[in-house]
């Protein structure tokens, strides 16, 4: 392969790798492309080209991300983001130092244990989770697939797509023979077959429970923030004027209590408020739980409430949620335990995720970003529905509600996400959406659904991240018989040029 050749093939996968990020401009099957021709452009250029031809691609597709998710570009996540990208470099790095010295089919589990790894690393340590860095949230509505991840977490799709891509190079370097492309295409028949009896034969059934999710009427939300908008901090807001602070809050909290109690009344068991729903000064926090816990009591339902509370100390706010059941107790107060790098002003919570039996089932929470934390999402035990109340923004919403449904099948419970200024949905365990309903496209967002009341109990939420730690045992191994292996250490003929 020339190299006119090389750097086009490095250009049309930068040009795929664009929609296959999760994002608003999403084609799923680009995924499974555009590895294939980065791979291919690493494996045919010299080692420095190739590297720093893979970091310039993933830093161009993650700016990309950030611009069509909304967010700016010029910004601190940007910084954060480029960092990020440079370890995706790690397993093309690992695929030449290591597979080239493996035969056959065990070469071309390298590059898809080294793609697991990085993806583990950045979920396990990173401050924004997963939210960059999962291959599998782009087969978020495949749903045969997605079964996978109720044993695997998300890193065996991820896995797959990232062999698939070793299993093509493969192909393409030395041509085609069933040896080849039998291992892969046996496991991900089983994984197709697997996951569509699962879905035929395993799907929730039983008792219902009926779930409301209701936001503020977006006339009166927006009247609040033009208030607000002379107050941009938490602290100025801290020291305004208690009565202008009221003038503010007040009506939105009458539009949740109002629609609280409407679609509470209208048979709703559970009333879910997005993230930051209501809002009040530290003084006036009980005044509004009394009001919620009087709802509560007269219609018999529990609601979760999402509120944002200003105190008089740094960091001026706090963001939690409030579990108050029909006998007017609060069951939870829950506090956001991973706030959004560089956008959320305040501290994290213990990040102990809350439970609570009810008759529909053991009821969980966390709010918004908090769930793109596969390990916080795993932490709760036995759990039939989370809550995540949310709010996110225009270009971002629809996406980041669609990665909740893997932690829906990762963990086996029904996930209602209520999110102001985005997509709220609800996730039957097998990944299912049973209903949506678009913030920018109502007056007044609400979701009404009837939600299975048991779980689904899933391997991975009972041995967590095994598939990852098997993927990282798996490259030393093959790391030691590389090493081991008799012959040539450089590529095979005709592998790269110059």
């Amino acid at each position: 392969m020339n190299r006119l050749t090389r750097w086009g093939v490095l250009a049309a996968g930068t040009a795929l790798s664009l929609v296959a990020a999760h994002g608003r401009w999403e084609v799923a099957g680009a995924a499974w492309v555009y590895l294939i021709l980065l791979l291919r452009f690493s494996r045919t250029s010299r080692a420095l080209p190739a590297m720093g031809g893979i970091a310039l691609a993933t830093m161009v597709a993650t700016t990309f991300w950030l611009y069509e998710s909304g967010l700016p570009v010029l910004s601190p996540v940007l910084m954060l983001s480029l960092v990020m990208a440079l370890a995706s470099v790690v397993p093309y790095l690992l695929d030449r130092l290591i597979a080239v010295r493996l035969p056959g089919p065990w070469a071309t589990l390298v590059f898809p244990a080294g793609v697991v790894g990085v993806e583990y690393a950045l979920a396990s340590v990173s401050p924004v989770g997963n939210i960059l860095s999962s291959l599998a949230a782009t087969q978020h509505d495949n749903l045969p697939l997605l079964q996978l991840v109720s044993v695997t977490g998300g890193y065996g799709v991820s896995f797959l797509i990232a062999w698939f891509a070793a299993v093509c190079n493969h192909v393409w370097q030395d041509g085609f023979a069933w040896r080849r492309v039998s291992p892969f295409g046996a496991v991900l028949a089983l994984v197709i077959v697997g996951g569509s009896m699962r879905l035929a034969l395993a799907a929730p059934a039983g008792e219902t429970v009926r779930v409301a999710g209701v936001s503020p009427v977006r006339s009166v939300l927006e009247t609040s923030n033009r208030v607000l908008n002379g107050y941009p901090t938490p602290e100025r807001l801290a020291h305004a004027e208690p009565a202008l602070v009221r003038q503010a809050f007040t009506p939105v909290n009458d539009s949740l209590l109002a629609a609280t109690e409407r679609e509470a009344n209208a048979g709703a068991e559970i009333v879910v408020w997005p993230e930051a729903g209501g809002a009040a000064r530290e003084a006036d926090r009980q005044r509004l739980i009394d009001q919620i816990a009087a709802i509560a009591v007269r219609t018999g339902s529990y609601v979760n409430a999402g509120l944002i509370v200003i105190t008089g100390a740094p960091p001026y706010m706090r963001n939690e949620t409030v579990l108050v059941d029909p006998a007017g107790q609060a069951r939870w107060t829950y506090e956001k335990a991973h706030p959004v790098p560089g956008m959320d002003p305040f501290d994290p919570g213990d990040g102990r995720v809350p439970t609570a039996d009810t008759p529909f089932g053991r009821l969980s929470n966390v709010i918004c970003f908090d769930a793109d934390f596969p390990a916080l999402m795993r932490q709760a035990d036995d759990v039939d529905l989370m809550l995540v109340p949310s709010n996110d923004w225009y270009g971002f919403g629809a996406t980041h509600t669609e990665k909740a449904a893997i932690r829906a099948v990762e963990n086996g419970y029904s996930l209602i996400r209520q999110a102001s200024n985005g997509l709220s949905a609800v996730f039957d365990p097998q990944g299912r959406m049973l209903t949506s309903a678009d913030y920018f496209a109502t007056r007044q967002q609400t979701m009404t659904v009837y939600v299975p009341v048991t779980g689904s109990p899933t391997l991975y939420a009972r041995v967590g991240d095994v598939f990852a730690w098997l993927c990282l045992g798996a490259m030393a191994v093959l790391a030691v018989v590389a090493i081991r292996a008799k012959g040539s250490t450089g590529p095979t003929s005709g592998k790269r040029s110059d």
